[in-house]
């Protein structure tokens, strides 16, 4: 049994997890998780939050398995899998940012920069960097879910609940955006 879930593809491996089969997750799991550690860690430098959100991601899969739209809806389970992660990934950040200890009252007051902007610090530097921060919010996530992420834009569309088109016209401007401040 273990040779044939091996040929198997990972889209279906996703449709036996989600008939409750443990050993086509344990394939998908074993096949795709140094992938998904990887991408987690150029998000995030912190090995107890990759960890978090890696267990977090595959019982997410586990017990979503079915929702999985599949090829049929322009999507690929990896795409899937790095969505949910990079979810997961938002909600850690989030999470920590609300834990946080508040500054000391001396201290002057500033506002605490968003889950994605520590995940793109730590992700993109200098130049790049810089003109990646000054773009509008909006502009922003759908060029890092494209760019950063290599999600394709039926996914990125899916991610950020925009229709396709919304996801082409906001990468097309981000790209402008960069080039002027890049030039």
């Amino acid at each position: 049994m273990r040779a044939a879930l091996h040929e198997l593809d990972e889209e279906r491996l996703v449709r036996l997890v989600a008939k409750g089969d443990r050993a086509a997750f344990e394939e998908l799991y074993r096949r795709t998780s140094p992938w998904m550690a990887v991408r987690l860690r150029r998000r995030c430098a912190d090995e107890q939050i990759v960890a978090e959100v890696m267990q977090e991601t595959y019982l997410a899969v586990w017990r979503a398995a079915g929702a999985f739209a599949g090829a049929a809806a322009g999507g690929t389970a990896l795409g899937w899998l790095w969505t949910i992660a990079a979810r997961r990934l938002v909600d850690a950040f989030r999470r920590r940012a609300h834990h946080a200890e508040p500054p000391p009252a001396a201290a002057p007051q500033s506002l605490a920069p968003a889950a994605e902007e520590e995940a793109l610090a730590a992700t993109v530097g200098g130049d790049v960097g810089d003109a990646l921060r000054r773009l509008a919010p909006e502009l922003r996530e759908v060029l890092q879910a494209m760019v950063l992420d290599g999600l394709s834009v039926r996914e990125t569309a899916v991610l950020l609940g925009l229709p396709e088109g919304t996801v082409k016209t906001r990468a097309r401007r981000a790209r402008i955006a960069m080039r002027r401040t890049l030039a």
